[in-house]
Order: C-alpha cells, then sequence, then structure tokens
C-alpha cells in the first residue's frame, strides 16, 4: 500500500510539473484594478479552450499530490 502510495506521489508531482510548465502566462493579473474589461469573448470561453482544461487537470493532479502526500504522513 505504501509503495503504491509513493509511485501515485511522484507521478503526480511530475505531472503537476509539466502541466505547469506548459501553460500560458497570465499577464491579467492586476487587471481588475486597471478597469480592464474582463467581458471578452476569450474569458467567457476559456473552460472550452485546451487552456482552461490544462487548468482543470492542474487543480484535479494538485488534489491527488496532496491527499497522496497527507497519506504519506499519516502511513509513516
Amino acid at each position: 500500500m505504501r509503495t503504491f502510495i509513493t509511485v501515485l506521489f511522484v507521478i503526480s508531482a511530475l505531472s503537476i510539473i509539466g502541466i505547469v510548465l506548459m501553460q500560458e502566462g497570465s499577464s491579467g493579473g492586476l487587471g481588475g484594478m486597471t478597469g480592464e474589461n474582463t467581458d471578452t469573448f476569450w474569458s467567457q470561453n476559456k473552460k472550452n479552450s485546451l487552456e482552461g482544461r490544462m487548468e482543470l487537470m492542474t487543480k484535479l493532479i494538485a488534489g491527488v499530490f496532496m491527499v497522496s502526500a497527507l497519506l504519506l504522513g499519516i502511513i509513516t
């Protein structure tokens, strides 16, 4: 059981590194303060794009990473 969780932990760590490196940088960090328009076609349909799917995968793999880290901490 410990070996399985360790393998899952390592795979999720490497996957999250790869996915984060493949994502585009977001340059709109403080755009809300400057009055930048966020109701563009891109912002409304981002979830259907490759970038939106990569963001979802990042969140899911980060969850797997955190749960496996907690389980490894409990087991040892």
